[in-house]
């Protein structure tokens, strides 16, 4: 997501410093890039962080040290 509103908000300040559009011209240029550079990677990511848990093994967190209060 960071990724995502580095190139939107980058481009968006490129585009505005060279040719100044009015803001209808944004909003059709830049909604569908917010939703292309966020929704697309979503699955991928969402493979890779649950591939990533089970190569550490990761678990539940559990209470193992002393005397409850």
């Amino acid at each position: 997501m960071f990724l995502a509103g580095f190139i939107v908000a980058g481009s968006a300040l490129a585009v505005e410093a060279l040719y100044a559009p009015p803001y209808w011209v944004h909003a059709l240029l830049w909604g569908p890039l917010i939703l292309v550079t966020t929704l697309v990677p979503l699955r991928p990511v969402k493979g890779l962080l649950i591939a990533l848990q089970y190569h550490h093994k990761a678990a539940e967190s559990r209470f193992t040290g002393g005397e409850a209060p």
